[in-house]
């Protein structure tokens, strides 16, 4: 039996450096930075004070209060996403069977806000149990993507991908899969974050994962920079609409591109540490490239995890090297992380955003703040440093990486 094919129908996002679609792909373009002091609670007194935050976004402008009783922020920014994903698909919510529409959604630490913020409530009330009847379905990681299907009415299957930073990459090569099968035409797939609080900060600050350049944010994120000293983190979400391709056609879609594959591996290594060698990398990305059946020679753009991170950083590009070979220097390589920071569980949906411009615009965006390339990173790979190059992406690659060993890799394809 043939496989059936997959493609990306409609796009949404919102996150530090575009609130929408069309912001985000013209900061992406342009190089534009989301750092900032934290704005979100007082870290006068926290090690790294600096993250990549949403602005100007008002909840009130997309819920009514009652609404809002019931949406952590993480929830909050996949509603929005997906809302956004949704019209730009131009669905006619009337005549498609949405028994056949699965929303597979992702996130790291799910509504760590709310169980954050109902414990020190307890905490502060003398331990009398005050709890919000909110309190659990607010907090769960899976109840982004039961909000987006109870809006819609997808009954397709339904639920959410924890996999660390490599939760949404694992939520969309599901959704693909789904589709392959048979078992649904269109899913809703991504992620959502909002890891922006008092204990995700303090936590990755203790393990000295954060970037502490307080006193310049906006040139804190610097993947591939000799003095690169740890990520920035951020929030916020990016949707993808998957259709089966015969199913879009049918209904006259605008199709972005195809989705044509998915790896994954485990470091089996360390709790937070890659692997040196980035051998699991290396297998995530070889894993990929069978599923899309393709070769090393027909990638032209590889998003990489580049988190800013000094060990991260050189065990990825080892594995692109030990995969790659010779093609490693005739491809481009970029990390939007230089730009957007570290959206953990959702990263991988805005960076599968930021391939899908790169294949629909002719533009790769670019590696931000990268004074002096580590001397330990070989000089003739295109990082794609300072700004955005035009180039015909007729195929792109997107690495995520999560504590715990997890891999993942997914590949779009130009129609």
């Amino acid at each position: 039996m043939e496989q059936r094919r997959v493609v990306v129908t409609g796009i949404g996002t919102i996150n530090p450096i575009g609130n929408n679609i069309k912001e985000y792909f013209n900061n992406l373009e342009n190089g534009v930075s989301g750092a900032g002091p934290i704005t979100a609670f007082d870290a006068t007194n926290f090690k790294s004070r600096i993250a990549c935050e949403v602005k100007n976004f008002d909840p009130l402008a997309h819920f009514d209060r009652k609404e809002l009783r019931k949406y952590d922020r993480y929830s909050q920014f996949a509603l929005v996403a997906a809302t956004e994903a949704v019209e730009d698909a131009a669905l006619d919510l009337e005549s498609i069977n949405k028994e056949r529409v699965g929303v597979i959604w992702a996130s790291g630490v799910g509504g760590m806000q709310t169980f954050y913020e109902e414990v020190m409530g307890w905490a502060e009330g003398n331990g009398i149990p005050r709890f919000s009847p909110f309190f659990v379905p607010k907090m769960i990681s899976d109840l982004a993507a039961g909000h987006i299907s109870m809006k819609y009415g997808f009954m397709g299957p339904n639920y959410s991908v924890v996999s660390a930073c490599a939760s949404s990459n694992h939520a969309m090569i599901d959704a693909l899969n789904y589709i392959r099968w048979g078992k649904a035409d269109m899913a809703v797939t991504g992620g959502s974050e909002a890891p922006i609080i008092v204990p995700s900060v303090g936590g990755f600050a203790s393990m000295q994962a954060l970037s502490t350049r307080n006193d310049d944010p906006q040139h804190a994120s610097r993947p591939y920079d000799k003095n690169r000293d740890g990520f920035v983190i951020a929030e916020g979400a990016g949707a993808l609409i998957f259709e089966e391709y015969e199913h879009a056609k049918a209904r006259g879609a605008k199709i972005y591109c195809e989705v044509v594959g998915g790896g994954m591996s485990a470091d089996a290594h360390h709790m937070t540490a890659p692997c040196p060698d980035g051998k699991g990398a290396k297998m995530s990305m070889m894993d990929a490239l069978r599923d899309a059946q393709l070769s090393v020679e027909d990638v032209d753009y590889l998003n990489t995890h580049g988190t800013s991170t000094p060990l991260g950083d050189l065990a990825e590009i080892a594995a692109v090297q030990g995969l790659f070979g010779e093609h490693a220097y005739k491809m481009n390589i970029s990390s939007t992380k230089s730009m957007t920071g570290h959206l953990l569980g959702a990263t991988a949906a805005v960076e599968a955003l930021a391939c899908v411009f790169a294949i629909d615009k002719g533009i790769v965006p670019p590696t931000i703040n990268v004074e002096e390339v580590d001397p330990q990173i070989d000089s003739k790979l295109n990082l794609t440093v300072g700004t955005a190059q035009k180039r015909d992406v007729k195929v792109a690659m997107s690495n995520t990486f999560g504590f715990g060993g997890h891999n993942s890799t997914m590949i779009f394809r130009k129609l």
